[in-house]
């Protein structure tokens, strides 16, 4: 699994206190059981909800191809809302 993403923008992620973490931090969601599904149509993006560092989180992602294959670029993240929670409990 591929990801890209704004560097500089997961730097200001990492520093606000609503978000906690970087994009770089974020890829763990995906070394655990997470739940994703669609979340906008145009342009086609993806939530994914999972663990990192002992804390849920929400990921919005976008599935891309290039020259080398599919990757997952990373567009944004947020703790996870009570909500968000009950969905990713209910679904696992």
């Amino acid at each position: 699994m591929r990801f890209k993403f704004d560097k500089q923008k997961s730097a200001a992620l990492r520093g606000n206190a609503k978000r906690g973490i970087g994009f770089e931090e974020a890829q763990e969601i995906f070394r655990h059981p997470y739940y994703v599904d669609q979340r906008e149509d145009w342009p086609e993006q993806y939530r994914a909800i999972g663990w990192v560092g002992g804390r849920l989180y929400s990921l919005i992602l976008e599935i891309r191809e290039d020259k080398s294959g599919e990757y997952y670029r990373l567009v944004t993240l947020w703790k996870s809302t009570s909500e968000e929670q009950r969905l990713y409990e209910e679904n696992l």
